[in-house]
């Protein structure tokens, strides 16, 4: 699997994994089978229960169209519905616990999710989906069409979840916090300052945590006098925890 740098907005670059192709097709079967699974229910229902042949068979060849093309709309737009709805996952994704970026570390937008939408017309549907196969092969990305035209991907969210990878921080319950204004700060935010903060200790990159501490007194207005830059990344990190968990 290939490793992706997304350079975040606040210009601190984090790594992801991609997806895989064979991860990517098996989200597809999973939403597919979903699909199939909403039309077999739902049309069951209408001929069984509201008896809609007898009324097909009043109305004109282009009402009963119309009326199957309503049924449908739940399955043609899917993708695009469940994206939008859960910011760039489907039940698949969800279920292979992959998820749909945008390499210039912004949140996708509708439009984002609208074209991918129009050129998986390509992607999936011409040729039984070679075209985006070979796509996702040799860009460097793992990118669709649909992909490089929105500067989107695809990355696996999959990890062993323990402390270290969330945003919580272990606190005793005498712990005292300092720093009131890191509630400016968001689970995103603090996120990315918990990952990158984490890497550089490993790196022993100083210079990075200096970043992140000039970053974090520039958004929240905090001022470190006293404290060395590497305890005030993690007191920082343990006060808001200590703040949103006790709102």
């Amino acid at each position: 699997m290939s490793e992706i740098s997304i350079n975040t907005t606040q210009n601190v670059k984090i790594n992801f994994t991609a997806a895989s192709v064979g991860v990517r097709i098996a989200a597809y079967l999973l939403d597919f089978l979903i699909r199939i699974a909403y039309l077999v229910v739902i049309y069951v229902v209408l001929f069984n229960v509201f008896q809609i042949d007898a009324l097909l068979e009043k109305i004109d060849r282009w009402s009963a169209i119309a009326i199957n093309l309503v049924v449908c709309l739940p399955v043609i737009f899917y993708s695009l519905i469940m994206e939008s709805i859960y910011e760039g996952q489907t039940i698949g994704k969800k279920l292979m616990k992959i998820k749909i970026v945008k390499l210039d570390g912004y949140q996708s937008s509708f439009s984002d999710y609208l074209i991918r939408w129009f050129f998986a017309i390509i992607d999936i549907y011409a040729f039984f989906g070679l075209i985006g196969i070979i796509s996702l092969v040799s860009s460097k990305n793992t990118q669709s069409l649909g992909d490089l035209a929105v500067g989107t991907t695809v990355i696996s969210i999959k990890n062993d979840v323990t402390i270290n990878s969330t945003i919580l921080e272990e606190l005793s319950s005498e712990y005292v916090p300092e720093y009131p204004l890191v509630i400016k700060l968001s689970d995103n935010d603090v996120r990315i300052i918990k990952e990158t903060f984490n890497k550089a200790m490993v790196k022993t990159d100083f210079e990075m945590i200096g970043k992140l501490k000039n970053k974090i007194e520039q958004v929240t207005g905090i001022k470190n006098n006293s404290r060395s830059e590497i305890e005030f990344v993690r007191t920082v990190l343990k006060d808001y925890n200590y703040y949103t968990q006790n709102m």
